[in-house]
């Protein structure tokens, strides 16, 4: 394996140049967008949303929880970790968290967001029958949705999205229990992340979908934890080995350590981004990652400090120093989250 590659300081124009691009709702599971060949697309990464809780409340009130960071939700693809089900129906799992919301959030979502990971530890709190309400419910608000489906074999279909003529697959899996709300031949529920599996989706994206490239969303690593442990970067090596051209990550709840593997980016956590049950500071920390993608891979990628307040609303923060980096550079750096 190549040791990870640590990097220089990038100055803050490639915050701004990696985080532009124009917002566009997919309605369909591929989506073709040929604008021009040889262009960048800009891809947006959230972290876990929470449309439960207070976050719900203000929307039942009338209000946009996500207006506060609204102005820099835009780019060609938005992308975030549906961390609740969305449903009427269901019985709450025997755990200590569960969190189920209101189908009308998802008028509000499909505003900022065209597409959703629910491979978590949280869509399945509702039991079968509420996941697959959610699903149902996700394809009526036009939100893509990838990690989960109505069976084994559509949670692990990549969800293909072409823009600009550069086709890349979303993969996404859940690697924290319970393992209960794994799919089933048969039964709706989330993809589960077992290496042999994972390889061969991110193979079979390629050769069977055709993708251009691969970026797999983890739901991994233990919470609290502000560094990656070795299973995470075992597993993230893993799949750049087989083909994935970046790997973004979450469910610690703290945003995690960054690095490049064989000129790859792994982003191990972007934190929380909408959630009010926040246990310490460093929760209320997330990061929105951006990442300016070409036929190669990942051109330059910035990320953008979201400070979360007692209701679980994001906020940017202007100034904050936070890391970026580029494919023509050598190094890691820290740009400034400038308005």
């Amino acid at each position: 394996m190549m040791p990870t590659t640590l990097l220089r300081v990038l100055g803050p124009l490639l915050l701004a140049s990696a985080c532009l691009g124009i917002g566009v709702a997919c309605a369909a599971d591929a989506v073709n967008d040929t604008a021009g060949d040889g262009q960048t697309v800009s891809l947006l990464f959230a972290g876990d949303i929470v449309l439960d809780g207070q976050p719900g409340q203000v929307i039942a009130q009338g209000h946009d929880p996500f207006a506060p960071f609204a102005a820099f939700l835009h780019a060609d693809i938005r992308v975030a970790n549906l961390e609740c089900v969305v449903a009427t129906v269901g019985e709450p799992e025997d755990k200590i968290f569960n969190f189920r919301a209101n189908p009308h959030t998802l008028d509000i979502l499909n505003q900022h967001f065209d597409a959703v990971s629910i491979a978590n530890n949280h869509s399945g709190d509702f039991g079968r029958p509420a996941f697959a309400e959610m699903l149902g419910l996700l394809d009526q608000h036009h939100i893509l949705r990838f990690g989960g489906g109505h069976n084994l074999a559509e949670a692990h279909k990549p969800l293909i999205i072409e823009r600009k003529g550069i086709r890349i697959a979303l993969l996404g899996y859940n690697e924290f229990m319970p393992r209960s709300f794994e799919a089933d031949a048969a039964a709706p529920g989330t993809a589960w992340s077992e290496d042999e599996q994972v390889v061969a989706d991110i193979q079979k994206a390629r050769s069977l979908y055709h993708a251009d490239l691969v970026i797999p969303v983890m739901h991994w690593g233990w919470e609290n934890e502000m560094k990656a442990n070795a299973r995470q970067r075992q597993l993230a090596r893993l799949m750049i080995d087989a083909g994935a051209d970046a790997v973004i990550g979450g469910h610690p709840h703290v945003t995690q350590d960054i690095e490049t593997y064989h000129d790859k980016l792994i982003v191990y956590s972007v934190g929380n981004f909408m959630i009010d049950a926040l246990d310490n500071e460093a929760q209320t920390i997330g990061w929105v990652v951006g990442l300016q993608l070409d036929r190669a891979g990942v051109k330059s990628w910035t990320t953008r400090v979201a400070h979360i307040d007692t209701q679980g609303i994001p906020h940017p923060v202007a100034h904050a120093k936070s890391p970026c980096g580029a494919r023509d550079r050598s190094g890691i750096g820290m740009c400034d989250n400038t308005n």
